[in-house]
């Protein structure tokens, strides 16, 4: 299996990735690759966090490699290029988190010291 040169593959796609929010284009000085996912069969995922040198707006890409195909997907964040690692390490939230916050938000009577201190 050949290694893919994940830093060539944003080299690329810089050519061709522009800022949603204003149209410049990105800078690789800015770009960081988040984490990377190589399969044997050729296929592989980035998870790219990019700012923006003109507007300041940052994105995350996740980015799919499938043998010579490459399919990228963005979406706008105000997450710094460190909150999107950490929080791409962590465990995703499920449906009983989601159910917890609900119950708590029924019963929650705006008293934010008494939440936050118990």
């Amino acid at each position: 299996m050949k290694k893919i040169d994940f830093q060539k593959v944003i080299e690329w796609l810089s050519f061709a990735l522009k800022c949603p929010v204003c149209g410049y284009k990105y800078n690789l000085d800015r770009t960081k690759i988040i984490d990377t996912k190589q399969e044997e069969n050729n296929q592989a995922t980035l998870l790219v966090h990019s700012d923006c040198a003109q507007c300041k707006s940052s994105v995350v890409f996740g980015i799919s490699i499938n043998g010579g195909e490459i399919f990228s997907v963005g979406m706008i964040t105000d997450l710094t290029s460190h909150d999107t690692k950490k929080f791409s390490q962590k465990q995703p939230i499920s449906s009983n988190d989601v159910l917890d916050v609900h119950r708590f938000l029924k019963k929650f009577d705006g008293n934010f010291v008494k939440a936050f201190t118990n």
